[in-house]
């Protein structure tokens, strides 16, 4: 590894750590919020790679750290975010749903003698889901 290529992998692998940080507590914002930074972490990795002719066979302890770090950080990093959408879908589903039943509960209704009942008041609910 050349000394850009390292550079350019601690810089990635720091800002997976950070969205890792954030996506572990389920900080979703906090790790939108990085994705900019990311991408550009990405592109600059991908640029020294794609400079980077010649790689020594067995590389040096810091090309191994390195390298062992990154993977280790990108495999958790798929992991929470795959969590994360899992953890979204859910909250999306529970609303989508709670959202249904409150509009049937709003729509009109027939009384026994064909005239149009009252609309019911919508009762309070609480929505709780845990993950």
């Amino acid at each position: 590894m050349t000394p850009d290529l390292i550079n350019a992998a601690v810089r990635l692998a720091d800002l997976l750590a950070e969205e890792n940080a954030a996506l572990l507590t389920l900080d979703l914002p906090r790790a939108a919020a990085l994705s900019e930074r990311k991408a550009q972490a990405m592109d600059a990795f991908s640029t020294a790679r794609a400079h980077t002719t010649a790689q020594p066979a067995s590389g040096t302890a810091v090309t191994r750290e390195v390298t062992l770090r990154l993977n280790s950080l990108a495999e958790q990093n798929r992991s929470l975010l795959e969590r994360a959408m899992h953890v979204q879908a859910r909250v999306i589903g529970t609303i989508a749903r709670v959202g249904a039943q409150s509009m049937a509960s709003n729509a009109p209704r027939y009384g026994a003698r064909g005239q149009m009942t009252a609309a019911p008041r919508t009762a309070a609910f609480a929505l709780s889901a845990r993950v």
